[in-house]
């Protein structure tokens, strides 16, 4: 297994302006978690096996790249962000030669993969940190994670009053060798998900070790798990309050956002150029503003980052066009493309989300309007591709799902839906897994049955129901994708032109084409834009104007 030569072409050339650009630009990238995607041995758990037979559906999709969710040996304590082994893949989900034979797949067809990232943490069962117990205190291998005595006369206390992210103190204490208390170590995730310390160096030589074995295998590139938590403030100080998940997005946090992860990623994208083929890395980095979050994809630094304050604006005009002209020029000044998302694996669909009010965050427990989420959830999409730099679709949304909202307790297998004061814990009702059919135990997801049930009437969404279908969402999915890249003005860029719109609407316009959005409950008459393109609803033209409907997108071409 030695990398793919023959992959896909890359897309590099030079603009007008003679600025490198490159196929992530203006990529529509496809999230896969493979829990859910499809499951290619009946066991009831989506493998590898299952997304590479599903590979020329997401061909026929028309996205340019596939980023899968970890696939890497774990014990699953969080869905495989808890990696044991970053070399060797999971049993559940195959093999190497699995991975293997998906990525020629991919690129026989034109696809990109990229791959997850953990580099923040391991598994405790990770032989390193295994050894660190085992070996107690004095241990080498304990300075590669983050030990540290307790406070308190018997050391019973936490080194610090850091929090989990879900839930409780970001220390746990370990027992020595001869049953004595012993230190602290710390998680800012759960238990079972030491920190590294990346300022030991034998850190930083095996994540690159590790880059090399995957870009050996074929990668296109990576997608980077918590990329904002790999160095922690020098003497890992008290932060002096409580409720710190109130702060997360809002400050630069001791744990989170430090300057110092800039070296890494540095370092990281001098590996990344001596490939062929333009291999990339993307930051999962939640920064308190964007222009934070661009300082992770300067010039010598990764290719994209997650754009997390477009993914939380509500459905407001307003609120829309302030997101989008930060985004742009946070962007614009270190050459990177802006990217755009609204569902992925940690938070609620958001066909889900716009059924409920606004402010309730990314986090929803309840169905909300299905009617109106789902328009808004297509009306939202179409403004998404439409705008310029790269998008981002959770499988699924295609389809229009929802979150599923009424899994039973007993049904769930969220880590921190069992954890007091963490995050909320709900994330199993966007990975509910996918419906490819009408009928069947599992509606096409495999023949075992699936890992988290489905809901009565998951078939009528199915990939079979809405293949063909006119005005389903998948075939919207499949035209604005398909119009997106055929047509000039879509795609790469870094600026829009507004025009005069009604209060609740939006209206920009690229070369030879003009985006139209109404975010208002009622349907607003404006002057026609030209000739229509493609529209997430019926629309109607009456002479030189057309009545918008409520909750709708209109592309247009001039």
């Amino acid at each position: 297994m030695t990398q793919h030569l023959a992959a896909p072409s890359t897309g590099t050339s030079d603009d007008a302006a003679g600025h490198r650009t490159g196929w992530w630009q203006d990529a529509v990238i496809y999230q896969v978690y493979p829990r859910s995607f499809a499951d290619g041995n009946g066991d009831g758990m989506g493998d590898l096996a299952g997304v590479r037979g599903r590979l020329p559906y997401l061909k026929e999709l028309g996205v340019d790249a596939v980023w899968l969710s970890p696939f890497y040996a774990s014990p699953q304590a969080d869905a495989g962000y808890d990696v044991a082994d970053y070399r060797a893949i999971d049993p559940m989900f195959g093999s190497l030669l699995d991975a293997d034979a998906l990525i020629r797949d991919a690129h026989d067809l034109g696809l990109r993969i990229i791959v997850d990232l953990v580099p923040n943490h391991s598994s405790d069962q990770h032989e390193w940190f295994k050894r660190a117990l085992t070996e107690g205190p004095g241990s080498a291998l304990r300075d590669r994670y983050h030990f540290r005595p307790g406070k308190g006369a018997d050391g019973e206390l936490p080194p610090n009053d850091w929090e989990s992210i879900f839930g409780g103190p970001a220390w746990t204490r370990t027992v020595n060798p001869d049953g004595t208390p012993g230190d602290w170590y710390l998680h800012l995730f759960a238990p079972e998900q030491p920190d590294f310390n990346w300022e030991h160096p034998a850190v930083a030589d095996e994540f690159r070790s590790i880059l090399r074995f995957w870009l050996d295998m074929g990668v296109d590139g990576f997608r980077v798990d918590v990329a904002h938590g790999l160095v922690k403030a020098e003497g890992l100080p008290d932060l002096g309050t409580h409720d710190q998940l109130k702060l997360l997005g809002n400050d630069v946090m001791p744990f989170f956002d430090q300057d110092g992860v800039h070296e890494i990623y540095r370092s990281w994208r001098t590996i990344l150029d001596e490939y062929p083929g333009d291999r990339i890395a993307v930051a999962e980095a939640w920064t308190p503003t964007v222009e934070r979050t661009a300082n992770y994809v300067r010039p010598d630094e990764m290719h994209q980052a997650f754009n997390f304050q477009y993914l939380a604006t509500a459905w407001d005009a307003a609120a829309l066009r302030e997101v989008i002209d930060t985004s742009l020029d946070a962007m614009r000044p270190v050459g990177a493309p802006t990217t755009w998302v609204l569902s992925n694996h940690d938070v609620t669909r958001h066909a889900t989300r716009f059924a409920n009010p606004a402010g309730l965050g990314t986090q929803i427990r309840t169905p909300g309007d299905r009617e109106l989420g789902l328009r808004r959830a297509r009306a939202a999409s179409l403004l998404m591709l439409a705008l310029p730099g790269s998008a981002y679709v959770y499988q699924g949304e295609e389809l229009g799902l929802p979150d599923v909202t009424d899994l039973p307790d007993e049904a769930r297998q969220d880590p921190s839906f069992f954890r007091a004061d963490g995050q909320d814990g709900f994330r199993d009702g966007c990975r509910v897994p996918i419906p490819w059919t009408r009928e069947g135990s599992s509606y096409g997801f495999g023949a075992g049955g699936s890992w988290l049930p489905q809901p009565t009437g998951w078939g009528e969404l199915s990939v079979e129901a809405q293949t063909g279908a006119a005005g389903s969402t998948l075939e919207l999915y499949r035209a604005a994708i398909t119009a997106r890249r055929a047509h000039p003005g879509l795609g790469a860029g870094a600026e829009v032109r507004w025009l005069d719109a009604p209060a609740g609407l939006l209206a920009f316009a690229r070369p030879g084409f003009v985006c139209t959005v109404n975010t208002t409950g009622a349907p607003v008459r404006i002057p026609v834009q030209g000739t229509v393109l493609l529209s997430s609803a019926p629309i109607r033209a009456d002479g030189d104007t057309v009545e918008l409907p409520a909750d709708t997108t209109v592309w247009w071409t001039v």
